[in-house]
């Protein structure tokens, strides 16, 4: 009686110490069997849900968090059912109060998140929603992980009376499976909640800017939290990469305008994460540059951006003997910062100082929707293209990660994968920046030998980067170097399984292996601790809808089409210079369709076929370039490399090259390792090319452009290859 009456009082005392903000409409909770799901940050969860909820409902509690002194007292105010969640026949229980039209509250975690993130996910609340056919409403608590009832201290900075938020999302139902063991049954329920919940996340996330949502972390975490380091050895605060953003923002607002797409040549560095920030600040859009694309492919990246002017660091192309990639560039003017810094003087120091306490008007007037970067396109199957992404496409993209690994603050990443680079930018830069995680960037990775001593001597625990360069830090690395890695992702290429054993061998390590665009900010898919399934790519990050499409010759999958929130906002090309195309496929505006052929399994995996520009038609039948890759790496020598091509042929339309740096490979040996396989001979080159190395793309890729005028090429001799291998072969 006591409780009831003290309800109110507790509401409006709970409500105005925390400001909490309730984005859930009533209609949402009316349902003739409700079932409310949430996220656990806090101890403080239960109450400010039953205190807010506009229905009453049951509150399914842990056992052990039910008997914690304060839970108990927060208890008398709410009504509950306390389970042991690890005990499948308690959710009968909470099946009999859904079938009675009780309203039922349940965290499906089962406990409070240690990480900030999503832990386990329960099958019980799945079953329970599936059983019962009960409307699924799921409601985000954002706030409760700051405060002292939380279980994040060290983790994450705690505060007396943080903002609490809550926001519902219209109901959802869980399909009963009917077919297959109980067990299996249960695990796919408890998966399709797990799904629900990380859409949720993603859904209710706030939109921002890119420079806002720079602000928030400094606030959240303080301006001398150490959030970046690079080759200086110098970890600069949040505050002090304010300063020097708000220094380039001066040097460059008079030099600029606005929406005008600026080129950025820079090394991975701090002051080229504040250049990033300063220009987004004040709507003007970086456009991020390949110095390894040569002067042709910057010149080509510059017309379809219409860049005019590019701001680079002398130093570094010095160093790095790139001055020559931009030397005669036709209609664009060169900016060395160096110059910039030496007329940067006293007065302009101050203006810096006073504009400090007002950093948050620097980035006035900048929307979510705008555009915020321009990455371009490897340039593998042709000119590169400028991909434009605005604010919320890369942060969703963030959002969408984090949703699914569990960065913290702990964690160090190591960014060796340049800033140009989609990955390295949303990634390696953006994420840790916004999320209060702390970042190592680093100029190569191609420094195989130094890598992995820095990722000892820093102790990193997040590291990215594609097969050929994994397999190359293993060679070098001692064992214990990267003894507190605890994520190692793989993207732009096919995991090895040489690589893969290599570290599991040497290190203990897993690779997660991952699946990307530039186009999507760029991850589509990754494998999680959460979720993971060898040979796969990983499922679709939440918020991504996927369709396949038919491919006439090929019988499993299909092109990949992806739509979601950190689709680009479009294309700006060669041929068409400075105009936006938005993305299009034939399901209608804003799918975007990848070119890759992939399976997709029953949980949701990803499996990468190959790209529909990598398949070969040959006297009518389609084959794989990627399968006969495969091949050679199954008939080669260990440490090999191969990349397969197609020439013209008068006679079947195309005909297989094989580039290998193997002297000993033989078409005999293709042979048999294709009947091991069960491949079809038409799937073994008869033309096998002997090549020092194989030609690569800054970022890892293999240079299918070179290849292909290297296949096209006049042959110097001719000679079957059946038993001995030769630079040049004919089909």
């Amino acid at each position: 009686m006591l409780a009831t009456l003290l309800k109110p009082l507790l509401k409006l005392v709970i409500n105005l110490l925390f400001r909490v903000r309730i984005d859930a409409p009533e209609s949402a909770f009316h349902h003739p069997r409700t079932l409310i799901v949430a996220n656990h940050e806090s101890f403080l969860d239960g109450l400010v849900l039953g205190l807010n909820l506009p229905v009453r409902a049951t509150f399914v509690i842990n056992t052990q968090i039910a008997a914690h002194p304060l839970v108990k007292r927060m208890l008398a105010f709410i009504d509950y059912l306390a389970v042991d969640p690890a005990n499948p026949m308690a959710m009968k229980q909470v099946v009999r109060l859904l079938e009675s039209g009780k309203p039922v509250v349940i965290f499906p975690e089962g406990r409070l998140t240690v990480t900030g993130s999503l832990m386990k996910v329960y099958d019980g609340a799945g079953f329970a929603a599936a059983k019962t056919g009960a409307a699924v409403v799921p409601v985000r608590l954002s706030g409760p992980a700051k405060t002292f009832f939380s279980r994040l201290a060290g983790v994450y900075p705690q505060k007396l009376f943080p903002k609490i938020s809550l926001s519902a999302m219209p109901p959802v139902h869980i399909e009963a499976v009917t077919t297959g063991p109980a067990r299996e049954r249960r695990r796919k329920a408890g998966e399709a909640m797990r799904h629900i919940l990380l859409d949720m996340i993603v859904r209710t996330t706030p939109r921002t800017t890119l420079y806002d949502a720079f602000l928030d972390a400094r606030d959240a975490f303080g301006s001398k939290f150490k959030v970046v380091e690079d080759v200086r050895f110098i970890e600069e605060s949040y505050g002090s990469l304010l300063r020097t953003t708000l220094a380039i923002r001066r040097m460059l607002e008079p030099r600029t305008r606005a929406d005008e797409v600026v080129g950025v040549l820079m090394p991975n560095a701090a002051p080229t994460l504040a250049m990033v920030l300063a220009l987004v600040s004040m709507r003007r859009v970086p456009g991020m540059l390949n110095y390894t694309a040569g002067r042709d492919g910057i010149q080509a990246a510059c017309v379809a951006a219409k860049i005019t002017q590019i701001y680079a660091s002398r130093a570094f192309l010095e160093k790095g003997k790139l001055t020559a990639i931009v030397e005669g560039l036709e209609g664009i003017t060169v900016v060395y910062v160096e110059d910039l810094k030496a007329g940067f003087g006293l007065a302009d120091k101050l203006a810096v100082l006073a504009a400090l306490p007002f950093a948050r008007k620097a980035g006035a007037g900048v929307q979510p929707d705008d555009p915020a970067v321009v990455l371009f396109t490897s340039g593998s199957e042709g000119k590169p293209k400028g991909v434009v992404h605005t604010h919320a496409s890369i942060l969703a993209n963030v959002t969408q990660v984090r949703a699914v690994a569990d960065f913290m603050p702990h964690d160090k990443f190591m960014v060796a994968l340049p800033l140009f680079h989609s990955f390295g930018f949303t990634c390696g830069a953006m994420l840790p920046l916004v999320s209060g995680s702390r970042a190592f960037l680093y100029p190569s990775p191609l420094h195989y030998r130094v890598i992995p001593e820095v990722v000892y001597d820093r102790n990193c625990t997040v590291l990215f980067g594609t097969s050929t360069f994994l397999g190359n830090y293993a060679r070098f690395a001692h064992p214990y170097d990267f003894g507190r890695l605890r994520y190692v992702v793989a993207g732009a290429e096919k995991l090895s399984d040489a690589v893969r054993e290599t570290w599991a061998d040497k290190f203990g390590l897993r690779i997660l292996e991952g699946y990307g665009v530039t186009e999507c900010a760029p991850v589509i898919s990754v494998n999680v601790p959460m979720a993971v399934k060898r040979g796969t790519v990983g499922q679709p990050l939440p918020g991504i809808e996927t369709r396949l499409d038919p491919v006439p010759g090929i019988a499993r999958g299909g092109v990949l089409s992806v739509r979601g929130p950190n689709v680009m906002a479009g294309y700006l090309r060669y041929e068409n210079p400075g105009v936006i195309e938005a993305p299009a496929t034939e399901a209608g505006p804003g799918w975007y369709s990848t070119g890759d052929i992939v399976d997709i399994d029953a949980d949701g995996f990803i499996t990468i076929l190959g790209r529909v520009k990598r398949f070969a038609k040959i006297a009518g039948e389609m084959v794989s370039l990627e399968a006969v890759e495969k091949l050679a790496i199954a008939a080669g020598a260990p440490g090999s490399l191969h990349a397969a091509s197609t020439r013209s042929d008068a006679g079947k339309g195309e005909a297989l090259v094989l580039f290998t740096t193997d002297a000993t490979l033989t078409r005999d040996a293709l042979l048999a390792a294709a009947r091991a396989a069960g491949a079809p001979e038409l799937a073994v080159p008869r033309d096998l090319r002997r090549v020092e190395a194989i030609p690569l793309l800054g970022s890892g890729k293999t240079d299918y452009v070179t290849l292909k005028k290297m296949a096209e090429a006049p042959r110097a001799t001719a000679a079957d290859t059946s038993s001995t291998p030769s630079t040049q072969a004919s089909a």
